[in-house]
């Protein structure tokens, strides 16, 4: 799922040959509801939604993967692992510096886009496995790239509706990749800074009420209560306006019911990645009806992006600890008054 399709949602220099010695155990680490790993005696098994792999021994870690979505390219970027990369689809998505350089110099190379994988290219690459989202429409597609005896392993990541669960898919990179301490000790280390902030915006003496996403035609695809965005605000100690929703997914409004719902709302997020208030406006006169856009602030999500490619979808699925830190400095400035905003951007 591409990153920019926001309201609807969205590994590698190897210092051995053979997986990291570790303790062994049968017991399956939980990453979140759908998604679990566990190794024992060298091989690694992993459930994935309704996919189950097992890998043995010889089989793992990985030296040759290609990536057919540019979120998870974050999880490769945060463990250094960028070299295990042989290829991507629709290059023009990924941010990271040390990828694009990779496909200048002719070491990764672009196999395609989500309208059409050069499958044949692909084979010819002969990786060791490919990660992607799952689309089943493409399901033909991949029962070819099986045939041929390339491992497909589908990772939904974008699912996760809690913020340090997307976080924790950088433990089954750091499985795959033969960097499990690196990716645990990763992980560890946002999750600390996650909960120490959540902790200092607990203490805001102001608790303001934020509305998110915006317009595509005639539909405002507004966040449900329990997704990832809402449960940012709220543990960035802010009142979201679906906050006694318990939805995962987006759900569809008109502007006059989104306009019923915003009379008191002071911040509105995830905007897009719109120039300007004027562009905004110009897209959709509607939004100058509301509150929010006359007197209150509105920041997008353009703090990191470069043409069409945007570090929020990328290093942002792993770095949840600087996505709640921007809401923080966004709600509560005076709790982060040296910190300069690292995804969003306010809109003028």
């Amino acid at each position: 799922m591409k990153q920019r399709i926001l309201l609807l949602f969205t590994v590698f220099a190897l210092t051995a040959c053979k997986r990291e010695s570790k303790i062994s155990s049968s017991d399956w680490t939980n990453i979140s509801a759908r998604t679990q790993f566990k190794e024992h005696d060298g091989a690694l098994a992993l459930k994935s939604g309704n996919f189950t792999y097992n890998f043995k021994q010889n089989q793992t870690p990985f030296k040759k993967i290609i990536l057919l979505n540019a979120s998870m390219a974050g999880y490769i970027s945060e463990l250094g692992a960028e070299n295990v990369i042989i290829g991507v689809s629709s290059p023009e998505y990924i941010y990271s510096d040390k990828i694009q350089n990779l496909l200048k110099e002719g070491k990764i190379q672009n196999v395609g886009s989500e309208q059409k994988y050069d499958v044949e290219k692909i084979i010819s690459m002969k990786p060791d496995a490919i990660f992607t989202n799952h689309i089943a429409s493409f399901d033909n597609t991949y029962e070819l790239l099986k045939n041929n005896g390339i491992q497909v392993i589908f990772l939904d990541e974008y699912m996760e509706q809690k913020p340090l669960e997307k976080t924790a898919y950088i433990k089954i990179f750091g499985e795959f990749l033969g960097k499990e301490k690196e990716a645990e000790t990763r992980y560890q280390e946002v999750e600390k800074n996650y909960s120490e902030l959540k902790k200092l915006a607990s203490t805001a003496k102001e608790k303001p009420v934020v509305l998110a996403n915006e317009m595509y035609g005639d539909v405002w695809y507004l966040p449900g209560g329990n997704t990832s965005v809402a449960h940012y605000i709220s543990d960035a100690n802010a009142n979201y306006v679906m906050k006694d929703n318990k939805d995962e997914k987006a759900l569809t409004m008109s502007f006059e019911e989104v306009y019923a719902k915003a009379g008191s709302v002071q911040y509105w997020v995830n905007a897009g990645s719109h120039a300007s208030k004027k562009e905004m406006l110009g897209m959709n006169p509607f939004y100058g009806k509301l509150g929010v856009f006359n007197k209150g602030k509105i920041y997008t999500i353009a703090g990191k992006e470069k043409l069409k490619a945007n570090d929020f979808f990328e290093s942002g699925v792993v770095r949840a600890d600087l996505i709640l830190k921007d809401y923080i400095k966004i709600f509560h400035p005076e709790l982060l008054p040296d910190y300069q905003l690292t995804y969003m951007k306010e809109l003028q």
